[in-house]
């Protein structure tokens, strides 16, 4: 950026979120057709994909948590860790750790005032930009090994010019269906892009409509595949409190016990301890994390289906006296699918996440209509959350969630 003055931090995320098309913000617009722009990049950066190790982790639901547990398990045995995982809950450098530490402010402004002008000719993304910093970031601190999470899909996902040790897909469902197809083995065949030439890859969970498209590719690849969910393995105690975190943590043994069969050096204490110290390791927010007491506050990032209905099944659960559920919504998603499954008793606080591609208010009243639920409607969040608090005694429940933008705007600082 020569002959211009550096920007500071905020200035300089501020250009990233609004410069250029960003799917978490935009959606459609930011999508790419294929690899070549993070290829370019790469190159311009001197490939430092090719200068660490690394984990990949893909999936519909689960990818995070799982991404966090091997981070967590990995710092344990005493390796220098890269974690790279999206979207980010309040500041931009969660996206970004090394053995559980964001980066520094001053990195980030670096970076970018490095090689504004390439992004700029190239008409980067925000998604392709992030990964080059992330990439950048773990090349230069030599770290022994980076878990790197899909943004969306697999094949033509940023991530997705890394040579791993390690593949997983933790499972398919329904989400991004405009971008990566209407049925799940169309989904499955996207996501599965990112198993590599005899890479072991491991699959979450075995569905009979996706498993042959698994099969076919890792074959195709020469690559060892296995169902993690067909292990018969005792779940662990976890600082993790969501019931769908046995199935992630079903995925992330399968992926300790290959790990060891390549050469790292990982004992039951690491795994032990790893378990157990997930959120002190990693700081991982937004994954059935308790925010309040006297109403007991609950908040999580599930916002499809599938996450979803794991989040109803804990609820129900839960003893309480008068559950009350303060959500918001991005436009893609089938609200009348959702409010289906999600508890019928329960009272409804329905506002707007503060994002552009936030489901407005009039849609979902419009959608709630023949759903015969109890909902409020309010024009922020913040006031959906406090009419919530002011409503409840100190024996009921406070779900806050629907989508990663949701918990974002009401977890504290």
């Amino acid at each position: 950026m020569s002959g211009s003055a550096k920007l500071s931090y905020k200035e300089t995320t501020d250009w990233l979120f609004s410069q250029l098309p960003m799917y978490q913000r935009v959606g459609q617009a930011a999508y790419r057709k294929d690899l070549y722009n993070i290829k370019i990049l790469s190159e311009h950066l001197n490939h430092p994909e090719h200068q660490f190790k690394s984990i990949h982790v893909g999936g519909t639901n689960g990818k995070g948590s799982c991404s966090h547990m091997l981070a967590s398990i990995l710092q344990e045995a005493g390796y220098k860790v890269g974690l790279y995982t999206s979207p980010h809950l309040k500041d931009f450098r969660e996206r970004i750790r090394i053995n559980g530490q964001v980066i520094l402010q001053e990195a980030v402004v670096n970076f970018v005032d490095k090689n504004k002008s390439f992004f700029e000719e190239n008409k980067l993304s925000f998604f392709e930009m992030t990964v080059g910093l992330a990439f950048k970031t773990f090349a230069e601190k030599k770290v022994d090994i980076a878990i790197i999470e899909v943004g969306m899909g697999g094949r033509l996902d940023a991530t997705n010019i890394i040579s791993p040790e390690l593949s997983i897909i933790t499972n398919i469902g329904f989400d991004h269906v405009q971008f990566l197809g209407d049925t799940l083995p169309k989904i499955a065949r996207e996501k599965a892009g990112i198993i590599k030439r005899q890479t072991p890859v491991i699959i979450g969970e075995t569905h009979t409509q996706t498993k042959s498209v698994f099969e076919e590719v890792a074959r195709h690849q020469n690559a060892e595949i296995y169902f993690a969910d067909e292990e018969n393995c005792k779940p662990l105690d976890t600082d993790l409190k969501g019931l769908y975190q046995i199935k992630n943590q079903k995925t992330v043994l399968k992926a300790i016990e290959i790990l060891r069969t390549i050469g790292w050096t990982l004992s039951g204490e690491h795994l032990e301890k790893g378990l157990l110290k997930v959120i002190e390791n990693t700081g991982l927010k937004g994954r059935w994390q308790s925010i309040g007491d006297k109403p007991t506050v609950i908040a999580d990032t599930a916002h499809n289906l599938e996450g979803l209905r794991y989040v109803t099944e804990q609820l129900m659960r839960l003893k309480f006296e008068t559950l009350h559920m303060v959500m918001g919504f991005v436009n893609d998603k089938d609200i009348t699918a959702i409010f289906e499954l999600l508890p019928k008793q329960a009272k409804y606080y329905l506002s707007t996440p503060d994002i552009a591609r936030a489901k407005p208010i009039e849609e979902l009243k419009a959608n709630l209509e023949d759903c015969n639920i109890n909902s409020l409607y309010f024009l922020t969040l913040k006031e959906a959350f406090e009419a919530a608090k002011k409503d409840s005694t100190s024996k009921d429940l406070i779900f806050v969630g629907g989508s990663i933008f949701t918990v974002a705007e009401l977890l504290p600082d």
